[in-house]
């Protein structure tokens, strides 16, 4: 699959496509395991930890991957199927909020995890390449399915590199 183009996508979303390798479907498979490893490194104690006040905890963050995930898996299937009408946006501190990833263990997060990039990685390996080059409006902005596919695996490098940097 190629790279999508900067006009297939908002400005916002260059700095999650620039992490992403020549082959992100093989990168989309690698992922899950990747998240695994690192962060069986951390110790239990740091779970619940956040960097700094009002940062989220190392669970809270790997919620906001899943939630981010869902959403723009949602994206990618309405808009590779022609979806004509605008897809919302969504407030990302709203939905941590609201969630119960603080209650859960982190080892449950990673499962879940894992089912939800299964499942869109399914979807992802049944569409055409005409069916990725469609456009479609997410959040007031024009955006390609296949652009959705190179941001689904950017942002988890992106949240991968501050978990890295910021909770070890």
């Amino acid at each position: 699959m190629n790279r999508p183009q900067p006009d297939e996508f908002p400005p916002f979303y260059q700095k999650y496509i620039d992490t992403v390798g020549d082959d992100v479907l093989e990168e989309l498979r690698r992922q899950p395991l990747l998240l695994a490893d690192l962060l069986d490194k951390l110790p239990e104690y740091k779970h619940a930890f956040a960097y700094a006040p009002g940062k989220w905890t190392i669970k809270e963050v790997i919620g906001h991957i899943i939630d981010t995930e869902r959403v723009m898996a949602y994206r990618l299937l309405c808009i590779s199927r022609g979806e004509k009408s605008p897809l919302p946006g969504f407030d990302e501190n709203s939905y941590v909020t609201e969630s119960t990833y603080s209650d859960r263990t982190l080892p449950l997060l990673i499962k879940e995890f894992e089912y939800l990039r299964g499942a869109n990685l399914m979807l992802i390996e049944s569409l055409t390449m005409t069916q990725l080059d469609r456009a479609g409006v997410a959040n007031e902005n024009a955006i390609t399915a296949k652009a959705l596919v190179f941001i689904i695996a950017g942002h988890l490098n992106h949240h991968a590199k501050i978990i890295t940097e910021r909770y070890f």
